[in-house]
């Protein structure tokens, strides 16, 4: 197999074609070399990621959403292909192949007798303002630009070698060799500047080279490639911004629970995956709100568009319009000079999620039902209206309609949003899962941490079960995680690397249980009793025979159970 994957990986590499493999969700899978030169990107970082992310005019994609097939159709200077991938007859891809037409090679020939004139040359050179010089293969100058010309102070360089002229040359080398050189260092007339040097090529053989400065100062270089590197870290960091805002990463493979409720609240979001009206999770803190609504977009039919999360409690009450709705040029001061396009207008044609949707302020609430209403919204500053296809899933640990009894929140917004509702249970209302949860979150935190371990004690199960988790799944996560670094010579997670609190609450509760079970005992024992003395007739020597009491004992609990008849004074 590693044989067949070596042949694979050798001729995808060695493919003149540029090459681009997506899965049925747009994740690109391949991109091989001559695709990585065409588009000018990383490979290696864009494997993974979802195709429009990296390629944003790619067109691949339509493919898969519309079953449109493309054969060798024209755009630019390739000639492009996409197809769609099948299995079973089902699609599972898209690929498309890029050929670049062939184009012939200029062969340039500074001899007199060539077919590329000396004066046009000079033309071509001189209006550039490039500083180029052009030496024959014995190395003899034979055109250079004025721009050159005035660099190195030389006025009449034609006809002299080129070692004369400018220092530290390697152009004769070139020309002699015909091997190229390209952004190498050279000193000339008190200037480090950067230089390219390519042979001249005429039926195979070497007729001469030309040499062009590329900077003229090694400073002017540095300065350049600092601004390259800046540019480059904003352009990672918006990239990262919108691979993280604009990618639900969550299935329903995900979620862990076996227990009956479990099972009902994940049948319910499947159900809603596969409709578009919104949807309302609400839920206590931990309780995997957000994983429900990765998993609900991943699952529907917009699970190759953008999924955007907007956590409401988090953005200042002035910014939540621009950054829910976009802004316009000039719409304030420190505005973009371009603008800015909102959460909404990148979610459209997929979902939103509005984490936290009990925080956010009345002002919003109103022009968020404007855009449910009226599917369309207003940037900041602007006055054109935005059609956008969004549907939105909106998430809160508040009571929603408590909010609207305090005037915090807009009952018509609340049944916009309430179409269809995921109430999610909490964890103390299903510790049947709590054992399968925190064996799956031991073996997450043993992998991020590199630490063994074989599991989680019987003991330790016990205690968890106990305890009431008011954080629910995140609390035990960083339950099972405090334990996990707590582990030293042990390989199993004991009861003695639980927090004290858990500990404390199994043996409270299991002390309550005593005393329950104990008033039940002597309830019990007291009804017994009052029957056994109805029996004999009240015949407290008879009760006791027929209890298995001495008369003694049986006084003693009738007195413990206020049973005796007071005695009537004389």
């Amino acid at each position: 197999m590693n044989i067949i994957n070596d042949y694979y990986n050798e001729v995808m590499s060695n493919i003149s074609e540029g090459i681009v493999v997506i899965d049925k969700r747009g994740i690109i899978q391949i991109i091989n070399n001559a695709a990585e030169r065409i588009f000018e990107i990383d490979a290696d970082n864009s494997i993974g990621e979802y195709i429009l992310d990296v390629l944003t005019s790619s067109k691949l994609i339509n493919v898969i959403e519309k079953g449109e097939e493309q054969v060798k159709q024209k755009e630019g200077k390739f000639v492009v292909s996409r197809k769609l991938i099948t299995q079973d007859g089902e699609v599972i891809g898209a690929f498309e192949v890029l050929h670049e037409e062939i184009q012939n090679n200029l062969l340039m020939n500074v001899q007199d007798e060539g077919s590329v004139h000396e004066e046009i040359l000079d033309t071509i050179f001189n209006t550039l303002s490039e500083c180029i010089v052009v030496v024959d293969e014995n190395g003899i100058i034979t055109m250079m630009s004025d721009e050159y010309k005035r660099f190195i102070n030389c006025e009449n360089p034609d006809g002299k070698h080129v070692t004369e002229v400018i220092e530290n040359t390697k152009l004769h080398i070139v020309a002699r060799t015909g091997e190229r050189g390209f952004g190498e260092i050279q000193e000339a007339n008190g200037h480090k500047m950067i230089s390219m040097r390519v042979p001249i090529i005429k039926d195979g053989e070497v007729v001469g080279a030309i040499g062009k400065v590329m900077f003229k100062d090694l400073n002017d270089f540095k300065m350049l490639s600092n601004k390259l590197c800046l540019l480059d870290k904003e352009a990672e960091g918006c990239k990262n911004e919108l691979r993280t805002d604009q990618k639900a990463i969550y299935t329903f493979n995900n979620i862990v629970g076996g227990s009956d409720k479990s099972h009902e609240v994940m049948a319910l979001a499947k159900r809603v995956a596969k409709i578009d009206s919104n949807v309302l999770i609400t839920g206590e803190s931990g309780t995997g709100k957000e994983l429900f609504a990765h998993s609900i977009h991943n699952d529907s039919k917009r699970c190759l568009k953008p999924f955007v999360k907007i956590n409401c409690g988090a953005i200042p009450a002035e910014l939540f319009e621009s950054e829910m709705f976009g802004y316009e040029e000039g719409a304030f001061t420190g505005a973009k000079k371009s603008g800015r396009k909102g959460k909404f207008e990148y979610a459209n044609g997929g979902t939103i999620l509005l984490d936290e949707i009990g925080d956010m302020p009345m002002n919003m609430q109103v022009k968020l039902l404007r855009v449910i209403q009226e599917k369309e919204l207003v940037k900041v500053g602007g006055n054109d209206a935005i059609k956008v296809d969004v549907r939105i899933i909106a998430s809160t640990n508040k009571s929603l309609e408590q909010l609207i009894n305090d005037g915090k929140f807009r009952e018509d917004l609340y049944y916009r949003l309430d179409v269809m509702h995921l109430r999610l249970p909490a964890l103390r209302e299903r510790t049947e899962d709590i054992e399968e949860l925190a064996s799956k979150l031991m073996i997450k935190i043993c992998k991020k941490y590199n630490v063994k371990s074989e599991g989680i004690s019987r003991e330790a199960i016990d205690f968890l079960k106990a305890y009431s988790w008011p954080g629910n799944i995140r609390q035990l996560e960083n339950v099972i995680e405090r334990a996990v670094n707590l582990l030293d010579d042990d390989i199993c997670i004991m009861p003695k690397h639980l927090p004290e609190k858990i500990i404390k609450s199994k043996l409270k509760k299991y002390s309550l249980e005593n005393n329950y079970l104990k008033d039940v005992v002597e309830r019990i024992e007291k009804d017994i009793i009052i029957e056994c003395l109805k029996g004999a007739s009240g015949n407290k020597k008879e009760a006791a025979k027929i209890l298995g009491l001495s008369r003694a004992g049986l006084y003693k609990k009738l007195n413990r159970y206020h049973l005796m008849k007071p005695t009537n004074p004389q």
